[in-house]
């Protein structure tokens, strides 16, 4: 699996901006895609997922700010970021997960990164 981030740059508080990810290879066999983001010196935090049947999850912290959406003719991962905050910079990275039951186990794969700066 290839994953292709693009969508980043640079944005006032409060606006908005949309990344996409693009997925390729064996795209079949992914269960879960989101995104994730990663400021130096903390832990990548994951943002926001779905599932292969379309069960989503969001981060506390970007409930009602932003939405993930794919679009499963392109292979394509959105996220429509709103109400930009200053503390949503980060680096933005693309997911796609591989989950297997016997054994169980997760494999991951990630593009790279997208930079996103919000400026107060």
């Amino acid at each position: 699996v290839q994953l292709q981030a693009s969508g980043g740059g640079l944005v006032q508080a409060g606006g908005s901006l949309r990344l996409a990810c693009v997925a390729s290879g064996n795209v079949a066999s992914i269960n879960v895609m989101g995104w994730y983001r990663h400021v130096p010196g903390k832990q990548r935090d994951m943002v926001a997922g779905i599932t292969k049947n379309g069960v989503i999850h969001y981060a506390d912290s970007v409930k009602g700010r932003f939405t993930l959406s794919r679009d499963g003719v392109e292979n394509t991962l959105y996220l429509q970021m709103n109400s930009l905050k200053p503390e949503d910079s980060a680096v933005y990275y693309c997911n796609a997960k591989q989950i297997t039951i016997e054994p169980l186990d997760s494999l991951d794969y990630w593009g790279q990164g997208t930079l996103v700066t919000v400026s107060s």
